[in-house]
């Protein structure tokens, strides 16, 4: 993602930045004593000649001066942790700024949900690295203004600065040396003692900055960085700069700033994400980071990097299906009505809800669309929007304007539709019915919009399986309240599925999806049980990881289990430890799981998946609707660890760890059956799955 905050000051300056948009030019020289947390500037600004007044930033008490040029500076008020200076040009020409002082903000915690908590930072200035951007105040930044840029950086032996655009020039001479002339809408400062590795491929400079030597990883994000430029430029148009690094942050982060990604220590090195993760930060240097967002319209780089990115990687693998069904569980299980918007009204991830909508819905906009359009014109529609807007700001109106020129059809209702309406569609099949005549089988049946508000117009799938042959799938348009449908088949039809590979944004039925943590980690109101019985540590170290979740969520609630009469049945509910008397309550038949508590044996689909000595099982389940969780910690030690990772596994039924980390060995999902959206015409049994369709391609 590009930035974890959008902050009111990164949208001062940036909402309102058109094609002509003011161009900035910095050369600048820096001094950094990360010990002391002080940077000395020297700024050389090219403004431009059609106005002598300015409105610019700095971090409050570096105490900015006119060393060169007739100009006069100013201070005009505060903002938060900057001070709004009003700069007026006396005489046109190059003006010099000097500026010094301390920036060292400590990291705050930022709740994202149910025990989901990151940390950000205003800008710092340590011994354990350098993080600045626009929001830090740490050069003048002129709010509706781009920059370019020449940088260099005076550092203590041994660190390097990294920024976007070209460099870092000569670091072990103690100047790292970073330039831009495409108009850029932030300047970044990162520094440390880093590794430094490199590979050339086509004309891009691959880069990777660790905190310590680690060739074997280097080498697999080179060459990763090289596949995943090579596929993005083949299918949106050339990469926009002159590298892209995978830079090694000082804490936890998972930024995407223009030419280089900012991973935390923890994040680089899971194996997973330099499949997931890391495309999507490379995919940022065309959405986001080349065509900038005009936020005043909302957000649309998140959804669209999350479809040609997180998307692509699982459709490429044959589960595209798999994760839209995850977005539209996300939705379902994260957005309420109190915490609902519309897209235009996007700005930032600040939480699972805002996720949800900003990520998920938006990411099935752009799938609609695919599917609408076609794949070939999609395309043709993506690369005609990043052409027309390359280093400007952009919105849902710039895509529109876009695909209907590709196309030569009128998608404003469509836009209309999902960047401003809130909610979702709920569907039902009703009325199929079977004829036969002249030798064939004509099938036809109705799907309703049943969510009481008024119709989305929707195009919705529908597959038919027959005795003989291949399934036969149609399309059925709603611009009504109901739509009716009707096909023809050689051989008598077998099933009827609305929207089976989850093509369409809309409300998920029982029996779609299987229960999940997200469906407790989701929920408003809940409560988690303690386990009375168990031994003191294990009593500690429970009752540490329910304060840790409930911190800043007062639906939810703990007691012990020896202290309730019943499991309330209108909320979600939490079990802790193999000691808890309610355990009972999880193993209803049919859950897909088996526990012993006496041996602490767990059992997944018949297997023997651990016990309690050396694994830590975590279950869910549905009682009557209401889900519900447990988990049992091998070792007490192992309980922060489960505090912390349990949350970023939501789209999981069920998990197995082992270890004081812990380390995950085992995860996967309840089987989900049919739902109101399935109609049997013949006895019910096993069908080959029909073809996929087809991955987006280049």
């Amino acid at each position: 993602m590009r930035n974890l905050i959008v902050s009111s000051l990164l949208l001062l300056g940036s909402a309102q930045i058109l094609a002509d948009t003011p161009l900035v030019e910095h050369q600048m020289e820096v001094r950094i004593d990360p010990d002391g947390g002080i940077l000395n500037v020297r700024d050389t600004l090219t403004l431009p000649e059609d106005r002598t007044e300015w409105s610019l930033l700095l971090h409050s008490g570096l105490d900015p001066k006119v060393e060169a040029g007739d100009a006069e500076i100013t201070p005009a008020g505060r903002l938060e942790n900057l001070t709004r200076y009003r700069l007026r040009v006396l005489k046109s020409g190059p003006l010099r700024l000097t500026y010094g002082g301390r920036i060292r903000h400590e990291r705050e915690q930022i709740a994202e949900g149910l025990g989901r908590t990151r940390e950000w930072s205003r800008g710092s200035i340590s011994p354990e690295g350098v993080f600045l951007d626009g929001g830090s105040g740490w050069y003048p930044r002129i709010p509706e203004t781009l920059q370019s840029f020449r940088l260099e950086v005076e550092l203590p032996p041994g660190w390097t600065a990294v920024s976007q655009g070209a460099g870092p020039g000569d670091p072990a001479r103690g100047r790292s040396i970073w330039s831009e002339s495409q108009p850029q809408d932030d300047i970044y400062l990162i520094a440390a003692p880093f590794a430094r590795y490199q590979a050339q491929s086509a004309g891009l400079e691959a880069q990777v900055y660790l905190r310590g030597p680690d060739e074997a990883l280097a080498h697999r994000y080179l060459e990763a960085t090289e596949a995943y430029v090579r596929l993005y430029s083949e299918l949106i148009g050339a990469y926009p700069f002159a590298k892209f690094a995978l830079v090694e942050n000082f804490w936890e982060t998972g930024y995407g700033m223009p030419s280089f990604t900012l991973l935390g220590p923890r994040v680089i090195r899971l194996p997973f994400i330099i499949h997931t993760s890391y495309p999507h930060e490379i995919l940022h240097n065309w959405w986001g980071n080349s065509v900038y967002v005009d936020y005043a319209s909302g957000n649309w780089s998140e959804g669209l990097t999350s479809y040609l990115a997180d998307h692509l990687m699982r459709e490429r693998n044959g589960e595209g299906w798999v994760y839209r069904r995850e977005m539209l569980k996300n939705y379902a299980d994260y957005v309420r009505d109190g915490s609902d918007f519309p897209l235009v009204e996007f700005r930032g991830r600040h939480g699972a809800a805002s996720q949800a909508i900003g990520y998920g819905k938006s990411a099935m906009l752009f799938h609609m669309l695919r599917r609408r359009l076609g794949d070939e014109v999609f395309k043709a529609g993506l690369r005609r929007f990043y052409t027309d807007n390359r280093f400007r700001v952009a919105g849902f109106e710039d895509l529109r304007r876009a695909f209907e020129a590709e196309s030569d059809q009128a998608l404003g209702g469509f836009f209309e539709t999902w960047t401003r309406r809130t909610g979702a569609p709920r569907l039902r099949l009703t009325e199929v019915a079977v004829t036969p005549r002249d030798g064939l089988f004509e099938v036809t049946g109705r799907i309703e919009q049943t969510q009481g508000d008024a119709p989305f117009p929707i195009r919705v799938p529908v597959l038919v399986h027959q005795e003989a042959g291949d399934p036969v799938s149609l399309a059925v348009e709603l611009t009504n309240a109901s739509g009716d449908f009707g096909l023809s088949l050689p051989s008598s039809p077998v099933r009827v599925a609305v929207d089976p590979w989850f093509d369409a944004f809309r409300e998920l039925l029982p029996g779609e999806t299987p229960v999940a943590l997200s469906n407790l980690f989701g929920s408003e109101r809940g409560l988690i049980v303690l386990p009375a019985a168990a031994p003191t540590a294990y009593k500690r170290g429970y009752a540490l990881l329910a304060e840790a979740w409930l911190s800043g969520h007062p639906g939810w609630a703990m007691r012990r289990d020896d202290r309730i009469r019943e499991l309330p049945r209108d909320r979600a509910v939490w079990l802790l430890g193999w000691e808890n008397r309610w355990i009972d309550q999880l193993s209803e038949p049919g859950q897909g799981f088996d526990l012993d508590p006496e041996t602490r044996q767990v059992r997944l689909a018949g297997e023997d998946r651990g016990d309690g000595t050396s694994a830590s099982p975590v279950l869910t389940a549905w009682r009557n609707g209401q889900p519900i969780g447990w988990l049992a910690a091998a070792d007490p030690a192992a309980l922060p660890g489960l505090a912390r990772k349990l949350p970023h596994y939501g789209k999981y039924s069920y998990l197995v760890f082992t270890g004081n980390e812990p380390e995950n060995q085992a995860k996967g999902q309840w089987p989900s059956g049919d739902s109101e959206l399935v109609r049997w015409l013949a006895p019910k049994r096993e069908l080959p799955p029909p073809d996929l369709p087809a991955a987006l391609v280049p």
